[in-house]
């Protein structure tokens, strides 16, 4: 349910990889295969004396897709942000995305859904389909859906909290939901969040006693909330303008992969960071509206736009046709620090993460993706130990080093 965060964020702004790599493996029937079999090299360098590797890198996250920042890159060009998606994202066709997405909250890891009082709150029975205006009550601080042998409740709180009865109703008869004219404040462990449209408190499999909270909301108003936390909205408008679309696409391609789940993309990383009315920014609110509804689709469907924060010159192949690996001219500029980047890294950290090694004598990179400098990002590589030897891939070096992308090298 809750799903861990496996992307890192850029240097210098809010960009932040987003990574699909477990997504993308759901393949749907007549997608294509994954990328091509990794180029065979032989690169072998040796551990320094004082156990310390300098390593030199390429971009940031996984490449699929469009660049964030050669977005900026190419805006700043003179590029439109159709101009720009269909760059990075060549053969998708232009379309429209109606209706609304269900958005899993993480942040709020208790059962119950807790709510400040808001103009016109109603509370919806969804098993009956019944609504309820929620009265005013002199003195009331929060409202709360809460699950009491394994039925929704509904409370309230003054000095403590009070049951509250809709029509005589001891419980309801199914999940229910909270809507009011405006945003909603919802009080999760962290602190008070404000969401627009509907916060529903679903339960994850029927006859559940728990209860996931879960956003329900217009796409368009849904991508409002995504885009300062994905690209910085102060940004050439066309980039922020190719953000939206990017980030309605992959919703949408996401909501169409199970529309019958109770969420349908959740707010982190994961799928893509998403932050509610509090997260929002007038300039990227304006290229929500510019680009309203637009998306891209391929044969008919909503594409599976992946971005990650920067290619560092090359993109690489993902799961889809669209997702294809070619230079990328807008990468670098003076505004992207991590299009080329330089770190130390420890060899004892890689002898504690794999003791039968014993000490670290060498690493020998043994295939490479084909593109780019020193022959693009690392498939896999050989850890050379006093002891043993060990193969592994060049994202799981990355993830135990903290590298900002697979694409690196070694130096003396």
């Amino acid at each position: 349910m809750r799903t861990r965060s496996s992307a890192g964020r850029g240097l210098g702004g809010r960009v932040t990889a987003v990574t699909t790599c477990v997504l993308a493996t759901l393949a749907t029937v007549g997608a294509l295969a994954p990328p091509s079999s990794a180029v065979k090299v032989n690169q072998t360098f040796g551990v320094p004396d004082d156990r310390k590797l300098t390593v030199r890198g390429h971009g940031y996250g996984h490449g699929h897709g469009m660049s964030q920042y050669g977005a900026r890159g190419a805006a700043e060009q003179g590029l439109t942000h159709r101009q720009i998606l269909e760059f990075y994202y060549p053969g998708t066709s232009w379309g429209e995305v109606r209706g609304k997405v269900r958005v899993l909250i993480t942040g709020d890891t208790t059962r119950d859904v807790v709510v400040s009082p808001a103009p016109r709150l109603r509370v919806r029975d969804l098993g009956s389909r019944t609504t309820y205006p929620v009265p005013e009550i002199p003195g009331v601080k929060r409202w709360r859906l809460e699950v009491e042998d394994g039925r929704t409740v509904v409370d309230y709180l003054t000095d403590r909290w009070h049951r509250w009865l809709p029509d005589g109703v001891d419980a309801l008869v199914g999940d229910a939901q909270l809507r009011a004219r405006g945003p909603l404040t919802l009080w999760t462990p962290s602190g008070p969040v404000r969401y627009r449209g509907i916060l529903r408190a679903a339960s994850p499999k029927p006859g559940s006693a728990d209860r996931d909270t879960v956003n329900i909301l217009s796409m368009d108003k849904y991508v409002q909330g995504v885009i300062p936390a994905e690209m910085p909205a102060s940004w050439h408008v066309e980039a922020v303008r190719a953000q939206a679309v990017a980030a309605r696409t992959y919703a949408s391609w996401s909501r169409a992969e199970d529309m019958r789940r109770y969420y349908q993309v959740c707010d982190t990383t994961a799928c893509q960071v998403y932050k509610g009315v509090d997260g929002e920014h007038p300039a990227s609110n304006a290229a929500v509206r510019a680009t309203r509804r637009q998306i891209l689709t391929y044969e008919g469907k909503p594409a599976f736009t992946q971005f990650s924060s920067s290619s560092g010159g090359h993109t690489s192949a993902g799961s889809r046709p669209y997702l294809v690996a070619q230079s990328d001219p807008y990468d670098a500029h003076a505004g992207n620090p991590v299009h080329a980047w330089q770190v130390t890294v420890d060899a004892r950290r890689i002898e504690k993460a794999y003791p039968a090694l014993g000490r670290l004598q060498r690493i020998q990179v043994v295939s490479r993706d084909g593109n780019g400098e020193w022959q693009g990002r690392v498939r896999s590589l050989v850890l050379d130990g006093s002891k043993a030897d060990r193969t592994i891939s060049g994202d799981s070096f990355r993830w135990l080093v903290g590298l900002r992308s697979s694409w690196f090298t070694f130096t003396a």
